[in-house]
């Protein structure tokens, strides 16, 4: 994918409340796929502009872009990128770092000066992002402040359920994109992780892979609730190829050197089947599409363990090894929250305290 990315940034006083905004568009097009803004608090206009560069930057990455073309009316961060001009101030040399390492995740990347007329949506919303913060009643300041971690605004909430125990399961078989459904005991596990979270009041959508076990218990949580459950491809398993109903001695035996670099390399595919890489790209695709419909919000996502192993690791922002060192347990519960300026924060991770 192509993608244009429109950057800016402002301090209302330099320094003073400072806030950013990001545009990401599809290049053919002209389409607005993303838009990203947040309030800094008090920082200078260069600081600003980094960030919206960085904001823009996280956002064309979810999407999956390939190829960025970066716009921008701020002449210093344009040529600091290109590596035209030095970074001397200590304030920005580890913004250019951060979003140099970002830079470097795209196949392509370029960078253009324009002037700020032909940058208008970027600006809105960076204004925006300091009017929402500096317009607010003094009485009510402490419930508008940054989150500790500096994120800004109001985060799409994932409360991530794994599915319950299936025949596979019991085994210890891969079971990927085999349409297996729930055991008796895995109805039991459903109904209770279904009891647990219809607690939560504000849940707005229960989001499930498309596979009969994880549709099953969702709809536990759609009875309890009176939501009704929606599919997404995104969230489906791991494509296990050949090695679909095969035990893990199995797999080794029938595969010995595949499997081998397979669990430590998640770029290596299961013969016939998706690397954990490509489960990457599309998990990042689907939380996207679903913060696109329903950002802010509290949702649960009923998924398998590589879907939601990788949603945490994503809000954790590390590398792949964290796939091969987490367990999760059948209903187990985790929450990872989103937010628009592209922070994350993880609240909790594989709770199996409702089947206790």
């Amino acid at each position: 994918m192509k993608v244009i990315v429109e950057a800016d940034g402002g301090s209302r006083g330099n320094p003073g409340p400072a806030g950013y905004g990001a545009v990401v568009r599809d290049k053919l097009t002209g389409e607005t796929l993303a838009e990203r803004k947040g309030f800094l608090g008090v920082a200078t206009n260069n600081v600003a502009e980094y960030q919206g560069l960085i904001a823009g930057l996280r956002a064309a990455r979810e999407l999956n872009a390939e190829t960025v073309d970066v716009r921008m009316d701020s002449k210093l961060v344009v040529e600091q990128m290109a590596g035209r001009w030095k970074i001397k101030h200590s304030s920005m040399q580890p913004l250019a770092r951060e979003a140099q390492e970002l830079a470097r995740t795209f196949q392509k990347i370029t960078y253009e000066w324009i002037p700020r007329e032909r940058n208008r949506q970027a600006d809105r919303l960076a204004n925006e992002a300091m009017d929402g913060e500096t317009k607010v009643d003094e009485s009510k300041e402490g419930d508008k402040q940054p989150h500790w971690s500096g994120a800004t605004g109001d985060p799409t909430r994932f409360i991530l359920l794994r599915h319950g125990q299936t025949k596979l399961s019991v085994e210890r078989r891969y079971s990927g994109r085999g349409d297996h459904p729930l055991t008796e005991l895995g109805l039991e596990q459903a109904a209770k992780a279904a009891q647990r979270l219809s607690k939560v009041d504000d849940i707005a959508a229960i989001i499930s892979s498309p596979l009969r076990r994880t549709v099953q218990t969702a709809q536990k949580l759609g009875e309890a609730t009176g939501l009704d459950v929606v599919t997404h491809q995104g969230l489906i398993e791991t494509d296990f190829g050949t090695w679909e109903g095969l035990t893990f001695a199995e797999a080794a035996k029938q595969d010995p050197e595949v499997h081998r670099r397979w669990l430590g390399d998640t770029s290596v595919r299961p013969p016939e089947g998706e690397s954990f890489d490509e489960v990457n790209a599309r998990v990042r695709k689907a939380r996207s599409e679903i913060i696109a419909k329903f950002g802010g919000q509290t949702l649960v996502l009923v998924s398998h363990v590589t879907p939601i192993k990788t949603l945490l690791r994503q809000a954790l922002d590390v590398g792949p090894q964290f796939l091969f060192r987490m367990h999760l347990d059948l209903t187990g519960v985790s929450i990872a929250e989103f937010y628009p300026d592209g922070h994350a924060s993880v609240k909790l991770v594989n709770d199996t305290s409702h089947l206790g």
